[in-house]
């Protein structure tokens, strides 16, 4: 018997299939996403075993968890966050990491106050959030996302790199959409300043002094 499964199917399709009793509906969609949710796992751990593992428990927790999928949001965000918590979980496990709370409720000075002011800035023609989706760049991108503290890369790789809204990205990481918008501008304005030396116009490069504000 042929599959009627083909890949021009949208997901809600492929989803409704699936919910229905298709695995092969359900392996086309792990196909579609199975890379998008590896990337996003390698970012987070930077470790290619642990980005396997979760990649993998994502997909087994979404087949579970299927018949429950209402599809009040899509069914890519609706993955993605199945796989940022597996991430985090992970990153919690790891023994000897020196890693901070992602939760709100442990999280002091998330304002925009205790932004700091960048101390090297440059004009810029594209924002990070931009970057991000240029090939020729993404490593340098890559290992500026490895220098951020693990609760503002979080928040940037769901935000500006998966396209999710604040509204679900805060709703992934239990956090309130005010918290998520500071922690998204830090962590822009401080991949800003790590990609300044390597992508900014060296003609505009300005050194803030410490009495600028």
């Amino acid at each position: 018997m042929t599959s009627s499964i083909t890949p021009e199917l949208p997901d809600a399709e492929l989803v409704r299939r699936a919910q229905g009793g298709e695995l092969d509906a359900f392996e086309a969609l792990t196909n579609r996403y199975e890379q998008r949710v590896y990337s996003l796992a390698l970012r987070m751990l930077r470790h290619e075993h642990d980005a396997e593992d979760v990649t993998q428990q994502a997909f087994l927790s979404a087949l579970e968890n299927l018949g429950g999928f209402r599809g009040d949001a899509s069914f890519a965000t609706w993955l993605l966050r199945i796989a940022t918590h597996a991430a985090l979980k992970v990153i919690r496990k790891r023994k000897g990491l020196d890693t901070v709370s992602l939760e709100e409720a442990t999280e002091p000075g998330d304002d925009y106050e205790s932004i700091p002011h960048p101390e090297y800035i440059a004009d810029w023609k594209q924002s990070p959030e931009q970057l991000v989706h240029k090939n020729e760049i993404r490593r340098l991108l890559d290992e500026a996302l490895a220098k951020l503290d693990e609760k503002h890369r979080v928040v940037f790789l769901l935000r500006d790199v998966e396209g999710l809204s604040v509204k679900e990205t805060a709703e992934a990481l239990g956090l309130s959409e005010a918290n998520t918008k500071v922690r998204l501008l830090r962590a822009r304005l401080q991949l800003r300043e790590e990609l300044t030396q390597s992508l900014g116009d060296p003609a505009r490069r300005v050194i803030r002094s410490h009495h600028d504000h």
